[in-house]
């Protein structure tokens, strides 16, 4: 993947990581068009960031999706970069389905089915390029699971795989897979993470990812060194001591 010249959406792009992703490509040299629900969150980004554009997304939602889709591709149509952020992480007691079955399907439609729906959109206009790249966004948590968030890492284990196998569908074409791997990250991404001393600080996450980007243009994943440690459990083969050390000292993680 190229750093500059290209023409990036961000799903997500209002707050967090998305946010940080959107004003790294734009400030790079990149045609940037951040994306989501909230509106004034989405406007505020873009007023900040001189020439960054913005438009309203609900990934909820397939009929909004595919018009949004249209409506971006007739006024991109050199769209090339689809980065598909989408993130909710809710804390869930499974003991009862009153404490979990409502929360998992939200986190399952957003996190996991809002990603597919928007390659889904994309993917024949991606294709249509000289060079596409889908950035999809899992997390350590894929490969450690958080006790207190079952379908978080759930959702985000399936995009790992999710990664893996598309990027080999396609292998014969003009796009490439990335997987970002984030660690637990100062986001919003639920309540008191932005101020969690245990987490890694938003800028030093971007700065370090988009210069693994840079640095690593044929990579299959972006993997900060803070996320290596539950990476690599198993490979290490220290898994059930990760997954101790994990639940014992990060209430939240990513």
């Amino acid at each position: 993947m190229q750093l500059s010249g290209n023409t990036v959406l961000v799903t997500g792009g209002g707050t967090g990581i998305g946010r940080g992703l959107a004003e790294a490509f734009h400030r790079l040299g990149n045609n940037v068009v951040i994306a989501g629900r909230r509106h004034d969150t989405l406007q505020a980004v873009a007023k900040a960031n001189p020439g960054m554009q913005f438009l309203s997304l609900d990934q909820g939602d397939s009929a909004n999706i595919r018009r949004f889709a249209i409506e971006l591709s007739d006024n991109h149509p050199d769209l090339n970069v689809l980065i598909p952020m989408a993130g909710i992480m809710r804390i869930e007691d499974w003991h009862r389905p009153d404490g979990f079955l409502a929360s998992a399907e939200s986190v399952i439609a957003s996190n996991l089915l809002g990603p597919i729906r928007l390659i889904a959109a994309f993917i024949e206009h991606l294709r249509a390029q000289q060079a596409a790249t889908i950035v999809t966004v899992s997390s350590g948590l894929a490969f450690t699971p958080l006790a207190a968030t079952p379908s978080y890492s759930a959702a985000k284990a399936a995009i790992h795989l999710l990664s893996e196998a598309i990027r080999l569908q396609y292998a014969d074409t003009s796009v490439q897979v990335i997987e970002l791997e984030p660690p637990s990250v100062q986001t919003g991404l639920v309540p008191g993470q932005e101020t969690n001393e245990l987490a890694m600080p938003l800028d030093e996450f971007i700065s370090e990812a988009v210069g693994l980007l840079g640095s690593e243009p044929e990579a299959k994943e972006i993997q900060v060194e803070r996320v290596k440690f539950l990476r690599y459990g198993e490979a290490r083969g220290d898994y059930d001591q990760v997954v101790a050390t994990l639940n014992a000292t990060d209430p939240h993680g990513k």
